[in-house]
């Protein structure tokens, strides 16, 4: 395997259930310099395990490995740090506890501090579920994290995100072949229309209207449909899938006893200079959620990414796209 295990035992959760065994499987790029500041932590997205993040990491990019110690944590329920597929009974399939991103940044800190004896954070940037990780490590370690990058993600789920999550969960689960979570062979039909259903939403109407899905080598609608959407899904364990929703809906990085719910002054707190990069056509991680989070925000610039391709901007299919990102990291991360 191309990755490492960090073992925290048992764990308390934000829900107040606790979590035996539990485990991050994580990857660096680089080295650690002696003073240990030159840390980057890159969270994982929904779905997306390590090796999805390595585009934007590179010797002629700003998350450059000879210059930087770039952490991977992968987030709890992804399938390789704690999920509900490797997980003992009875906590494994659909019994596995819920999580907040809350929980999922308060145990990458004991990652970085207990593993590395890291205390200072360069940057921390993320795309999608990574970049409210990103928010959550700005919000609950305030003197810790210098620089904030998030990009198509905003600080909490919004109301039309979680009517996206409503959607894809009820394809999901509307599979008999689910079996309330219990199944024994995967739900295949309800994971090709979770894919289905998703296909509307993490694209925009342009990128169709267009066809840019023929730059990514699909000749048909059609056949994107099937051989993109489908097929990512089909990857991914169903109760894993669930268990990251789960997260993903009850986003906020102000739910936790330092801000007691207080959303304004979560971003308040947050000392980074930040740039927060939405994308222009995102359809549930919107730029005016992101505008206004980023008026919060002391330190702040709001730089949204100017595409078509939707939310997908942001997972590197797209040169363009790709080169902005980039070049508004290395921008920031140039400043002191």
């Amino acid at each position: 395997m191309d990755y490492e295990i960090f073992h925290l035992g048992a764990v308390r959760l934000q829900s107040g259930a606790t979590l035996p065994n539990a485990f991050i499987a994580y990857k660096t790029y680089g080295t650690l310099n002696a003073a240990k500041d030159n840390v980057i932590i890159f969270p994982t997205s929904f779905g997306d395990q390590h090796y999805q993040n390595e585009w934007l990491i590179g010797e002629d990019k700003a998350l450059n490995p000879k210059q930087y110690f770039i952490i991977i944590p992968n987030m709890l329920g992804n399938g390789l740090s704690s999920s509900p597929s490797n997980t003992a009974s009875p906590y494994d399939q659909a019994n596995f506890p819920n999580v907040t991103i809350y929980d999922n940044v308060t145990l990458q800190y004991r990652l970085i501090t207990e593993r590395f004896g890291i205390r200072k954070i360069a940057l921390a940037t993320g795309w999608s579920m990574g970049a409210i990780q990103a928010f959550q490590w700005a919000a609950s370690y305030p003197d810790m994290v210098e620089r904030l990058a998030p990009f198509a993600g905003t600080a909490k789920t919004w109301p039309h995100n979680i009517v996206l999550i409503e959607g894809i969960r009820a394809a999901l689960q509307a599979d008999a072949a689910w079996y309330n979570g219990q199944y024994t062979v995967p739900p295949e039909v309800g994971l090709r229309t979770l894919g289905r259903v998703y296909a509307s939403w993490g694209f925009s109407q342009p990128f169709y209207r267009e066809e840019c899905y023929k730059e990514l080598g699909y000749e048909s609608l059609s056949a994107f449909i099937s051989g993109f959407w489908e097929e990512s899904f089909l990857q991914s364990d169903a109760n894993d899938l669930l268990a990251m929703m789960w997260t993903w809906q009850h986003a906020d990085i102000s739910k936790n006893e330092m801000y007691a719910c207080d959303f304004e002054a979560a971003l308040q707190s947050i000392q980074a200079r930040s740039v927060v990069m939405p994308v222009r056509t995102d359809l549930y991680f919107t730029p005016e959620d992101s505008e206004y989070e980023t008026r919060q925000m002391p330190n702040a610039t709001f730089q949204p990414i100017e595409s078509i391709w939707g939310h997908l901007a942001g997972f590197g299919l797209n040169r363009v796209d790709a080169e902005f990102i980039d070049g508004a990291l290395k921008e920031l991360l140039e400043k002191n």
